[in-house]
């Protein structure tokens, strides 16, 4: 086959996926609003949540990571953290160690349904082998709480980030990148999402539609 030949199909290919892409449209967004309550370094909560979003994306999601601190300091000037919650935003607690409580946990964190999800920053420094798969590991529990969220009650699986009790093939897999969510979660997720942002829409369109009534009452 010529080289031009190849070309021209490569182009095609790439040409089509794009389309393709195209025609589902951006990824859907959630906003995670990060309290850091285990004081994790800043670049290990750094690296972890790039992991966390790196799962997600692979999902079809885009997270975006808002750090927020007990405190009003500089580091939130438009008060992102202290708004008024839209269906989009989610809670993560990143906490020191597991907590007593009534509800049904796992090792690596909990997950209070629709939007609060919180994860064991012990967890992840016990199992890692060195300081630099602590991060890897935290990622992989963010995005497994965080899933829980999005999946709804009862979405532990049989393999897959959302296995509900992590092996030695779980923790290969993590290390490697290989610890995802399965095509049938991505789509849920996807779907999830989706609805929260057009549910943000509603609101935001009904605060609107609320200021011009008032408007044209005064």
């Amino acid at each position: 086959m010529r080289l031009d030949t190849r070309f021209s199909i490569a182009l095609l290919a790439f040409s089509t996926l794009a389309a393709a892409r195209e025609e589902k449209g951006p990824s859907p967004t959630v906003t995670l609003l990060v309290y850091n309550k285990a004081q994790v370094p800043a670049t290990t909560l750094a690296q972890a949540e790039r992991e966390a979003g790196r799962i997600l994306g692979e999902a079809g999601m885009r997270a975006v990571w808002l750090d927020c601190l007990e405190r009003n300091f500089p580091a939130d000037p438009q008060g992102l953290c202290s708004k008024a919650r839209e269906p989009t935003d989610v809670v993560l607690r990143v906490l020191p160690g597991r907590i007593p409580n009534r509800f049904a946990d796992t090792l690596f964190g909990i997950a209070f349904l629709p939007t609060l999800a919180s994860v064991y920053y012990e967890y992840a420094v016990r199992l890692a082998n060195s300081d630099k798969e602590v991060p890897t590991i935290l990622g992989c529990a963010i995005a497994h709480e965080v899933g829980h969220l999005l999946l709804g009650p009862n979405s532990h699986s049989g393999g897959g980030i959302m296995h509900g009790e992590w092996g030695p093939k779980e923790f290969r897999l993590a290390l490697m990148g290989g610890l995802l969510f399965t095509s049938q979660q991505s789509k849920v997720i996807q779907a999830e999402a989706r609805r929260r942002m057009s549910l943000e829409t509603g609101t935001i369109k009904e605060q609107h539609l609320a200021t011009v009534d008032q408007g044209g009452r005064s």
